[in-house]
């Protein structure tokens, strides 16, 4: 640092966060002091967004006017829940494909009636310090409004020197320009703010349609739904396809028999490993598979809100149903090469009836 500066500066590795460091840094936010920190895009002040007197100060530390907003920050995809009840796969498959990353979400509030920016930061020192303030963190860029952002501490303090209660030094920034923001409140979500991620990369991904797949160890039934599902939609790269198990503890390999029965059909599944249905796989996904109504229930417990893109796999058999229990498709697991044919078989012929709805 080569100003004689007025507000603390504490240096801080960024490969190598001191954690004492950070804490010192954390707790100021949480007092309600205003904080210089990097992220990976730019520099930011963190203010603690729940606190009134804190972010007034932000505002007028920013020149801000009232009608605009601050983003904020969080630690963990799964959070942003706190935030806003809006549950488009579209949201999910953006934030998973970009969080941490510069990437900052426009969505309606949990409470509705107003919008709420959210990105999660990939900068050590920029999530040890969401993860360890104990508060939400509002994290504009560290300049006066109509100023150039940040790269550096050095730059931060050139606007606010002896406006900010102290100021973390971690050198300069990866990027070197704000996150992207992308507002859901439009008919198809909208770059509103370009920045390394571009309108025709949200497309790509908001506009791929995702099926999964679920059964309970992630090793057959729904390892022969995802694979066959591949082939039959191969060339088709407006579809992601995907499987997972309601009981996957530990990644493991299919079943040797439903690598078996794969193989005859020209199908390699020998590296496939099993992963457990997470939240995050199923609020991201348009239409979810499930074998038995077991595991229907299992996905409904998790995430409710999922309820019109669930169907049994067994529904699309085209056959007379005389029981509901005919709609299961039974575990194949430690049964003979001819029943895991059998519920290839079956499968498949659901899967022709699911391709005309893809």
């Amino acid at each position: 640092m080569t100003l004689d500066v007025k507000t603390p500066v504490v240096s801080i590795n960024p490969k190598a966060p001191e954690q004492d460091r950070i804490i010192t840094a954390a707790r100021h936010i949480h007092d309600g002091n205003l904080v210089i920190f990097p992220t990976e895009t730019v520099y930011g002040i963190a203010a603690d967004w729940a606190n009134p007197l804190a972010m007034k100060r932000l505002r007028e530390v920013k020149k801000r006017a009232l009608d605009k907003p601050f983003s904020v920050m969080i630690s963990q995809k799964e959070l942003i829940r706190n935030y806003t009840s809006y549950d488009s796969p579209q949201l999910y498959k953006l934030i998973d494909k970009y969080w941490p990353g510069p990437l900052t979400v426009i969505v309606p509030t949990a409470l509705g009636g107003s919008t709420i920016g959210i990105r999660i930061p990939d900068h050590p020192v920029a999530l040890k310090l969401v993860q360890n303030a104990h508060c939400t963190i509002a994290a504009p860029s560290a300049n006066f409004e109509g100023n150039p952002a940040p790269t550096t501490c050095e730059e931060a303090l050139r606007d606010l020197d002896g406006l900010v209660d102290l100021a973390v030094d971690s050198g300069r920034v990866d990027i070197g320009m704000a996150s992207t923001i992308v507002d859901f409140m439009f008919a198809k979500p909208k770059v509103v703010r370009e920045g390394v991620i571009q309108q025709k990369d949200v497309d790509k991904v908001t506009q791929t349609k995702t099926i999964l797949f679920v059964c309970t160890g992630n090793s057959c039934r729904s390892v022969m739904a995802e694979y066959l599902l591949r082939k039959m939609l191969k060339g088709r790269e407006d579809v992601a396809i995907a499987s997972a198990g309601t009981g996957v503890i530990f990644p493991t390999s299919a079943s040797q028999e439903a690598v078996n029965v794969l193989r005859e059909r020209d199908i390699d599944a020998q590296e496939h490993q099993s992963q457990a249905v997470t939240n995050m796989l199923l609020k991201k996904s348009d239409m979810i598979f499930v074998m038995t109504r077991s595991h229907r229930e299992q996905v409904l417990e998790r995430v409710p809100g999922v309820e019109k893109r669930v169907y049994l796999l067994g529904e699309f058999q085209g056959l007379p149903i005389k029981r509901e229990s005919d709609l299961d498709i039974s575990d194949p697991i430690g049964r003979s090469h001819v029943q895991y044919q059998e519920c290839a078989r079956m499968i498949q012929d659901c899967l022709e009836k699911i391709i005309q709805l893809i």
